[in-house]
């Protein structure tokens, strides 16, 4: 073999490996490209239509990118609520997938009535066919257990355990340490857990900042955090508002959405709009 054919072999292997690399780039952007299309379309979903007043204080698309949601991941939502959430993750999810609601241990709970009781203990088996009438995604592809019930199959396998708003309910219920312990136990290994949760100023004062006003402090969700086995991988301030006071005598509700006070300062308390938040991102420790 001549020395210019060995020459031009290496030459082609030299570039067919340098292009290794850059073609795993392109791939990496044609396919966060091709999320982001899929989330936009689900956001921009019809549904929606009486959600997406709340995009401008919520920021979904930019939380889960900061969350580093995939839609090939498991995804546990926890406490979906009213499902303002589930309405973008389940059909962003399900397709490649899967999405998985978790809520509160309910033997935890001290219940008003049993009629409460009651619905909280059937909420697993209510929530498919809900979210499925939100969605239009089958009731088959939809999981939801109380956080102590996961299935063993399940258990380590969770890619993100997302939090909205909820922090404040488990301190008040005196449960956070065993519910952040039953999440870590679901979650993977290389997993992470969103948080986005109503922030109390750094020096407010504990009737402030306990809890039971909806605030809290960011020093003390990441302190909690540390205690049950995380540590924070990074925090943003996607869903902050520096005009929230944050010093309601009917702590965050008195802000939209719920507007507590109903038409009393009506005009104000919507000018202020929705609470400051922390964006906050967890790992597992080993």
């Amino acid at each position: 073999m001549t020395k210019k054919l060995i020459f031009a072999g290496f030459a082609t292997a030299l570039l067919a490996t340098a292009a290794v690399p850059a073609l795993a780039e392109q791939n990496e952007k044609d396919g966060a490209m091709h999320r982001d299309a899929a989330l936009t379309a689900v956001i921009n979903h019809e549904r929606r239509k009486d959600d997406k007043v709340r995009d401008v204080y919520r920021n979904p698309a930019e939380t889960l990118a900061f969350f580093q949601v995939k839609p090939t991941h498991t995804v546990a939502e926890y406490g979906p609520g009213g499902g303002w959430y589930t309405r973008i993750l389940l059909p962003y999810i399900s397709a490649n997938g899967k999405y998985v609601a978790v809520n509160g241990n309910s033997d935890s709970i001290d219940f008003s009535s049993r009629a409460r009781e009651g619905r909280s203990k059937s909420w697993p088996e209510r929530f498919p066919d809900v979210a499925s009438e939100w969605t239009g995604v089958s009731p088959d592809k939809i999981a939801a257990y109380e956080s102590d019930e996961v299935p063993e199959e399940l258990k380590g396998k969770i890619d993100r355990v997302l939090i909205f708003r909820s922090m404040h309910g488990m301190l008040n219920g005196a449960r956070s340490d065993s519910e952040l312990q039953s999440l870590r136990e679901i979650l993977a290994d290389d997993g992470m857990i969103g948080i986005v949760q109503h922030r109390a100023n750094a020096d407010a004062s504990y009737a402030m900042s306990k809890g039971t006003k909806g605030y809290l402090k960011q020093d003390s969700v990441v302190a909690l955090f540390e205690l049950n086995g995380f540590e924070l991988v990074d925090s943003s301030e996607i869903n902050a508002n520096p005009k929230d006071t944050k010093d309601y005598e009917k702590g965050v509700w008195t802000l939209p959405p719920v507007l507590t006070n109903k038409d009393e300062n009506r005009a104000k308390y919507q000018a202020i709009g929705e609470s400051d938040r922390m964006t906050l991102l967890f790992k597992k420790r080993p």
